[in-house]
């Protein structure tokens, strides 16, 4: 795989990933607080503990789907350079 259809899958997948995240955290929230809308830094209504408990969830979940993302790409770019090495060895064996 080129460096430029490595990096636009990089991009795409990051997007994804941060969409996945999003809903994911918001999914979690709405089971641990029971509340529909997850609170927001400027949302001087709700509680400081409540603000900074929603952004370390929410932080752990983005850095879960982005570790899981990079390790998906790694080990797909191990995989193509493998193949390539056999493939490359089977040309010159034969």
């Amino acid at each position: 795989m080129s460096a430029t259809m490595y990096r636009a899958f990089s991009v795409i997948f990051s997007m994804l990933g941060g969409m996945l995240a999003g809903m994911l955290f918001k999914r979690v929230w709405k089971l641990a607080a029971g509340e529909k809308d997850t609170p927001h830094a400027e949302d001087l209504e709700r509680d400081l503990v409540e603000v900074m408990a929603a952004a370390a969830l929410q932080g752990a979940i983005a850095g879960m789907i982005r570790g899981a993302t990079k390790r998906a790409g790694a080990r797909g770019r191990l995989r193509t350079a493998q193949r390539k090495a056999a493939r490359e060895l089977a040309g010159i064996a034969s």
